[in-house]
């Protein structure tokens, strides 16, 4: 079996099609979806559509991203954040106004039913953000703190990379798990427009909400795929700023 791992998709339901095709994987593998499937291209409310329906003839896992808690609260109080909505919200609001009474329903208790983080058979963490417990993400005090955080992605990007696991200065959190896949943060920003990784820390977030591309990972062989630069594909659009 198969286990890959798929970035922030930011309503590009074009990319993700255009990715499944690509993988066109077995059908006995798993699907790790890191979260933020919401806010950003026009199709917020057709992605999680898409990912309902791929769920029921497939294994997923969805981790709940920042983006996706963000339109959790609006579609259950109808609270329109102003941060939020500069921050890809209003996309999301437009494309969820075509949605039924019922839809919405169905949509809010997929939002409700994502988990926080995943740890697998192999001791391998999937959560969007990161964790600043030295414990584990389950002993986080505030348990939002696992799809905000960019303390362990920064950490990792500034860590001396001879450092060996024994040393005293290694990072306590990083000892706690064979690999970590995390999201959140471009590594656009960095430069890179594939999946990057330091220390035992993969980043999977490849820009998809910006200029840059969906990109899914091999847990186990770390064979990449990856769509079109998003914004090609909604050239009407600006995605987020």
């Amino acid at each position: 079996m198969r286990t890959v791992v798929i970035g922030d998709i930011h309503g590009g339901l074009k990319a993700l099609k255009q990715l499944m095709d690509s993988a066109n994987l077995p059908k006995n593998s798993q699907y790790i979806f890191m979260g933020d499937y919401v806010d950003g291209w026009s199709e917020s409310a057709e992605v999680i559509s898409y990912l309902i329906n791929f769920s029921q003839e497939n294994d997923c896992i969805f981790i709940r991203g920042n983006h996706d808690e963000l339109l959790y609260n609006y579609l259950k109080t109808g609270e329109k954040n102003p941060m939020w909505l500069s921050q890809g919200g209003e996309s999301s609001v437009k494309s969820y106004s075509k949605l039924s009474k019922i839809e919405k329903g169905i949509h809010l208790r997929f939002l409700e039913n994502l988990i926080n983080y995943h740890i697998d058979s192999e001791n391998r963490l999937f959560l969007h953000a990161g964790f600043t417990n030295q414990h584990g993400p389950q002993n986080e005090y505030y348990s939002n703190m696992v799809y905000w955080d960019r303390t362990l992605w920064e950490m990792v990007c500034a860590m001396d990379l001879d450092i060996s696991q024994e040393d005293d200065k290694y990072p306590k959190r990083l000892k706690l798990f064979k690999e970590i896949y995390i999201g959140h943060t471009p590594v656009t920003r960095l430069g890179f427009n594939k999946p990057a990784n330091f220390a035992n820390v993969w980043n999977v977030d490849t820009g998809a909400a910006f200029r840059g591309k969906l990109s899914m990972l091999d847990v186990d062989s770390k064979e990449i795929w990856q769509s079109e630069a998003v914004h090609f594909l909604y050239p009407d659009e600006k995605g987020r700023n």
